[in-house]
């Protein structure tokens, strides 16, 4: 069959058209996959945007406890006291044996605590600024907890329980403060602030593992028209 020149052009258009019109392509799994792979991207990079805003914050809130607390060498030995805080000091290839039922509880756990925390800090700065940015970031901060919920529960998983009278005393956040143990609180606080930094880089790294084990919820088929 003979075809013209201008024949030719326009059924190349209507393919094209066809083309860049075309539907999602649902990705090989169900839909249950599809909606938890969305979920550990949001929560992956909700982490790494809390990882941003926690250099700003805790480079501010140092220098507001003011030495030895803002001094770049201070690296004091971790005091009974500071157990308060929970610790994200675990050994590497025992996190990595651990399913990942367990590290989502571990994680949703800690960093519930670590808000109540943080909240509790939030109440007890002076500066009108620093709170505003420590509430800024407890809201981020409870985004996360929201998050890693809705990873949980779209793989199927339990939420752990909620926090109670049996929980240590820093899940409930820090006390009324007095003049003899203000070195203290603000030792707590630079525990707080060196545990979360430690929470947060290992938690995108789950994530990120996390991630490549459930594929995106579909993948998109675009033809890129160039030199037209």
């Amino acid at each position: 069959m003979d075809f013209r020149a201008g024949d030719s052009w326009g059924i190349f258009a209507f393919l094209c058209a066809a083309l860049w019109n075309l539907p999602a392509v649902p990705a090989l799994n169900n839909t249950d996959e599809a909606g938890a792979g969305q979920s550990i991207q949001k929560t992956y990079d909700l982490t790494r945007y809390l990882e941003h805003q926690l250099r700003t914050l805790a480079g501010t809130y140092l220098n507001y406890l003011g030495p030895p607390f803002n001094e770049p060498d201070f690296n004091p030995p971790r005091m009974t006291r500071a157990e308060m805080v929970p610790s994200a000091t675990v050994d590497f290839e025992l996190w990595r044996s651990l399913n990942d039922n367990a590290r989502l509880a571990a994680n949703y756990r800690a960093y519930t605590h670590l808000l109540c925390y943080l909240r509790g800090m939030d109440g007890q700065v002076a500066k009108a600024d620093l709170r505003k940015s420590l509430g800024h970031f407890c809201s981020s901060l409870q985004g996360l907890v929201v998050s890693i919920a809705g990873v949980m529960s779209s793989l199927g998983y339990p939420l752990p329980g909620s926090l109670g009278s049996t929980d240590p005393a820093w899940a409930h956040g820090p006390g009324p403060i007095s003049p003899h143990n203000d070195f203290l609180k603000k030792m707590d606080d630079f525990w707080l602030l060196k545990e979360l930094q430690t929470w947060l880089w290992r938690s995108a790294k789950d994530f990120n593992r996390l991630k490549k084990k459930v594929p995106p919820a579909a993948v998109t088929l675009r033809l890129e028209a160039q030199g037209f």
